[in-house]
Order: C-alpha cells, then sequence, then structure tokens
C-alpha cells in the first residue's frame, strides 16, 4: 500500500464521510457544515495552538536579546551558535516548540481542504470519484448530494467578495503574529510577506470554490480571537488608527450631528462660565488688594496722629479715667 492510499484511508475518506454526515444533522446546509466543522476541529486542537502561540511570543520577546548576540558574535558564526543556544536553554524557549504544533496539525487542515474540494463535486466525473471514499452509512447516502447553495453563495463556484474577506482576514493574522524586526532588511522582508500572504489566498480563493474561502474565512477569525486572548494585544496591528478611518469613511447621521451640535453648545456655555468665574475672582483680588491698602494708610494716619501728640477729644480723656472716681464721690455725698 502506497502513501497515498495510507492517507485516503485514515485521513481523507473520514473527512469526507464526517462531513456528509454533519451536513444532514445541520439541514442539509453544507456551508454550515464547513462553518461548525472548522470551529469543532479547531477547538480540538486548541491546545497545540496555545502551545504554538505561546512559544512564538516567547520568540519575540527574545528578539532584542538575539539581535545583540548577533551584533556581539557578528564575526564567529560558532560562538553566536552558542551563545543563542544558551539564552535558549535560560529562558526556557525552544525555537522547534513554534513548528511543532503547526506541524501535527497540518495533516488535519490538508485533509478538510481536500475533503471540501472533493465533496463540492460540480462535474459529474467528480461526483464518481467521491463514491470511492464514502462509507456505507445511511446518513452519508441519505445526505447525497449535498446543497452548494448558502446564502448568497454557491459554494462550487469561486466568489469575489468571499475573496476580499478572505485576504482582509488573512492580513490581519498576519499583522497580529508579526514579530518585530530587529533591522531593515527583516523589516522589509516582514512588510513583503505581510502583503505578499493576503494577495496569494485572494488569487487562491478566486481559483478554488468558495466553500473552501469560507474555511479559510472562518478558520483565520478563529486564530484572531485564539491570538487575541492569549496575547491581550493586536501585535502590530494599530486598531485605533483603523477604527478612526472606517468611523471617518461612514456618512454621519442626522442624530449624531445634532448631538455634535448640542455637545458644542455645552462646551461653549462650559467656557463662557469659566470664563466669567475667573473674571470675577480678578474683581475680588484687587477689590480685596484696595481694601487692604485703604486699611493700611488708615491706620498709618492713627499712628501718626498718636505719636505726633496732637490734642485728645473729651470722648477720648473720658475713656482714659477710671471706673472708680464715681463711687468715691458717691461714698463722699
Amino acid at each position: 500500500m502506497n502513501i497515498g492510499a495510507i492517507w485516503d484511508v485514515i485521513a481523507l475518506g473520514p473527512m469526507i464521510n464526517i462531513l456528509i454526515g454533519l451536513s444532514d444533522i445541520l439541514f442539509g446546509s453544507f456551508g454550515l457544515t464547513i462553518i461548525v466543522l472548522t470551529i469543532i476541529i479547531r477547538a480540538v486542537m486548541f491546545p497545540l495552538t496555545r502551545k504554538q502561540m505561546n512559544a512564538t511570543k516567547s520568540m519575540q520577546d527574545l528578539q532584542p536579546k538575539l539581535a545583540e548576540l548577533q551584533k556581539k558574535h557578528a564575526k564567529d558564526s560558532q560562538k553566536l551558535a552558542q551563545e543563542q543556544m544558551r539564552l535558549y536553554k535560560e529562558s526556557g524557549v525552544s525555537p522547534a516548540g513554534c513548528l511543532l504544533p503547526m506541524l501535527i496539525q497540518m495533516p488535519i487542515w490538508i485533509a478538510l481542504y481536500q475533503s471540501i474540494m472533493r465533496v463540492l463535486a460540480v462535474a459529474p466525473g467528480n461526483f464518481l470519484n467521491l463514491s470511492e471514499y464514502l462509507y456505507s452509512w445511511p446518513i452519508v447516502f441519505k445526505a447525497l448530494p449535498v446543497d452548494s447553495q448558502f446564502l448568497w453563495l454557491n459554494l462550487g463556484t469561486p466568489d469575489f467578495l468571499l475573496a476580499l474577506l478572505v485576504g482582509a482576514s488573512m492580513w490581519v493574522t498576519q499583522k497580529m503574529s508579526a514579530s518585530p524586526a530587529t533591522n531593515p532588511q527583516q523589516k522589509a522582508q516582514a512588510q513583503m510577506m505581510t502583503v505578499m500572504m493576503p494577495l496569494m489566498f485572494v488569487f487562491f480563493s478566486l481559483t478554488f470554490p468558495s466553500g473552501l474561502a469560507l474555511y479559510w474565512i472562518v478558520s483565520n477569525i478563529i486564530t484572531i480571537v485564539i491570538q487575541y486572548m492569549i496575547t491581550k494585544s493586536w501585535g502590530s496591528l494599530n486598531v485605533p488608527k483603523y477604527v478612526a478611518m472606517f468611523k471617518g469613511l461612514l456618512p454621519a447621521k442626522k442624530g449624531d450631528s445634532k448631538d455634535k451640535k448640542l455637545k458644542e453648545r455645552i462646551a461653549s456655555v462650559e467656557n463662557s462660565k469659566k470664563e466669567d468665574v475667573k473674571a470675577l475672582k480678578a474683581e475680588d483680588t484687587s477689590d480685596n488688594t484696595q481694601v487692604a491698602e485703604e486699611g493700611t494708610d488708615a491706620s498709618g494716619r492713627e499712628e501718626r496722629q498718636d505719636g505726633g501728640g496732637g490734642r485728645k477729644t473729651s470722648f477720648d480723656r473720658a475713656k482714659q479715667k477710671p471706673r472708680g472716681s464715681r463711687n468715691k464721690r458717691s461714698k463722699r455725698r
């Protein structure tokens, strides 16, 4: 038995029959079947995906130290390799940790991709070839032929809008997972990959049936969600910038314009109130200063009059008389 036959028995055959049987359970909708099966497979593979993303994040954190080692041992490649291995060992990071989970998942993704292509048999010859992989399950023969209509899509033919969505979702995943470049050459390569990969998948989506593009979109969305859950960041994707750009492209609603005018009026009233308060504070400060100066002048005049030996009034002499004088006169009487 050759490798192709082994692959058909252990991977392709089971995936095809699961797809067809699940479509019968999901009301005969093959588009919904692709979405549900992709979610199930990604949920089963979540531990491997999390391990891969954690290893990738750890490698990104080590990039500055690796760049320093490359500058320090640029002329000695053997010493550079030794120092890099020492750094990996001390940090507990393995370069194989990024690739091994991906390699384990790749056969499953390939089997799902080939299954979608074979189940969405457009020509009669393709449908005859599909019969070679079918099991003798009643649910499988009951679901055939599958309904390729889903929403506005014919899953057996390409769709331009779906291809654009594939490219956009792929671009987001590339931006979120891109590692910071340590030199201009690496930065240029990363930018080229960020552009080339989405364009390549757009081309594939315009070539293959749109059922495969639907699978890519769902898989990319799940990758974006898992990436954000694990890393708690959008990577090199500047989300506020693109949200502001998207809002700027949308036409303003009537209610929004009224709210904006109301906010502007409230802001102008608040600013005028602040200015009035500042003016009142300034007037109070000047009045207090003037009163203080007048009080100082009055006290100064009184001190000059007392110190200059001026005549005392009868009221002042009366204040200075002792209170006991009236009592003495009453006793004499």
